[in-house]
């Protein structure tokens, strides 16, 4: 679990920043919008409202040391629910490297798709984060061989551009442009996420070379 922050206000909340958990299991990852300035019990708000009500108590979380995970709000809840805590540096995965390295990853991949001309009438890149989300959930995990939904679920998710009916005799001029926009917005979100897998793959590998034995 980690924190990307810097992005450029988007949303009728104008959301700056995002909240990223993994699970370690199934790879599976949510994207949630959230404020820089937003405090511990906003953030444990944020985490239970999208995370323990849908996928129960984590048995440990691994993050960084951002004192929004670290208040004495967030230690007692972990003290009550019986979840550990387990801290890890940017760039020292020592005590986790897999979960460092797909948090590097998943950072690299909402910022590169923040840096494009993602801005579609009323939406903005911020808004269309969920589409991140979706297409990594649905593209195949290398380590798994499978897509994270399929893994986490048992069956993998249906999309929108895969059951789009082609022989409507009309169609609604605000409901074919959110569908093109979303379309849009997932193969935008599909291309910064191989981008970021290959790029950082080769500054892991380049990173972790084998010795030499001679």
């Amino acid at each position: 679990m980690d924190r990307v922050t810097g992005l450029i206000p988007g949303g009728k909340e104008s959301f700056n920043s995002c909240l990223i958990i993994v699970d370690r299991f199934s790879k599976s990852m949510r994207c949630l919008p959230c404020h820089k300035e937003d405090t511990a019990m906003d953030t444990a708000l944020l985490f239970w409202n999208n995370i323990v009500t849908t996928c129960g108590v984590p048995k440990i979380i691994i993050s960084d040391k951002d004192p929004k995970f670290t208040s004495e709000l967030w230690t007692n809840l972990y003290d009550m629910l019986g979840t550990k805590l387990a801290f890890s540096t940017a760039y020292h995965p020592q005590n986790d490297g897999l979960a460092e390295r797909m948090i590097q990853t998943m950072e690299d991949i909402l910022r590169r798709f923040c840096a494009y001309g993602m801005e579609y009438k009323d939406h903005d890149r911020v808004t269309l984060l969920p589409a991140v989300q979706l297409a990594y959930n649905t593209s195949q995990h290398s380590t798994a061989g499978k897509t994270p939904s399929l893994v986490e679920k048992g069956w993998n998710l249906l999309l929108p551009v895969d059951h789009l009916n082609k022989n409507l005799l009309t169609i609604h001029l605000t409901a074919k442009d959110f569908h093109e926009m979303w379309k849009r917005a997932c193969d935008k979100a599909a291309k910064c996420i191989a981008e970021a897998k290959e790029y950082n793959k080769q500054r892991w590998d380049k990173s972790h070379m084998e010795p030499d034995f001679k």
